[in-house]
C-alpha cells in the first residue's frame, strides 16, 4: 500500500475519495448522529475531525487502515475504511456509516463492493471481514447485499453505549468471485431482527 497512492473508487453511482480537511463538516455531523453514535460511541468536535481526517494518509502510510469519503452527486454522504489491514496475511476488515439523508438508497452496499473488488483486485487479499452489533440489523443487510454472507457470533465482542454486545462476524474471500447478494435471512444463521434502512 505504502508504495501506491490512494486510489480514487467508483461505486456504481458513487465516487470514493481520500479525505479532505473540508470534509470535517461531514464527520462532525457523522458522529453527531444518535444512530452512528450508538454503534460508535462517539462525537467529534471539528478540531477533532480534523485530526480523524489527518490520520488517514499516516495509517495508508503504515499500511494498517485506509479511509474513504463516500460521495454521491458530489456531496460526502458516508465513509467506509479498512481497518486491521495485515498484507502479509492478506486479511483486512471494512467499517463504514452512512449520513441520515442518504439511507435507504443501497449507498453503503455499493461503496462495500467497490472496497472489497479493489482489495482482492489491486491489494490481492485473500478475506475482507466486517463485524457488526447483533442488533444491528441495517448493517447485516448492508453485508448481505454486498455478498458478505454471515459466518458466526463473537460473544461480548463489541462495547457500545449500552455495554457489550454479541458481534456478527461476515466475511467475503478472494476466491468467492462476484458472490451474488443475499437477500436478509438467507444465510445460515439468521441475522439480527428488523430495523430501519442504513445505507
Amino acid at each position: 500500500m505504502a508504495a501506491l497512492a490512494q486510489p480514487d473508487l467508483q461505486a456504481d453511482g458513487l465516487l470514493l475519495r481520500p479525505w479532505q480537511p473540508a470534509d470535517r463538516p461531514a464527520v462532525v455531523a457523522g458522529y453527531a448522529d444518535p444512530a452512528i453514535q450508538r454503534w460508535h460511541c462517539r462525537s467529534m468536535t471539528d478540531d477533532e475531525a480534523a485530526d480523524w481526517i489527518a490520520a488517514w494518509p499516516v495509517r495508508w502510510r503504515a499500511e494498517t487502515g485506509a479511509g474513504w469519503a463516500v460521495l454521491e452527486a458530489g456531496s460526502v454522504v458516508g465513509q467506509i475504511s479498512l481497518r486491521r489491514v495485515a498484507l502479509a496475511d492478506g486479511l483486512a476488515e471494512v467499517s463504514y456509516w452512512v449520513l441520515p439523508g442518504a439511507r435507504g438508497r443501497r449507498v453503503t452496499p455499493r461503496a462495500l463492493t467497490a472496497v472489497a473488488g479493489w482489495c482482492f483486485g489491486t491489494l490481492r487479499l485473500h478475506r475482507v471481514e466486517l463485524c457488526h452489533s447483533t442488533a444491528n440489523a441495517p448493517s447485516c443487510r448492508v453485508a448481505q447485499r454486498a455478498g458478505f454472507p454471515v459466518e458466526g457470533t463473537k460473544r461480548g465482542e463489541g462495547r457500545h453505549a449500552d455495554g457489550w454486545h454479541d458481534m456478527h462476524l461476515h466475511a467475503r474471500l478472494a476466491t468467492d468471485g462476484q458472490v451474488p447478494p443475499q437477500p436478509p435471512g438467507s444465510s445460515r444463521e439468521r441475522c439480527c431482527t428488523p430495523g430501519p434502512p442504513y445505507g
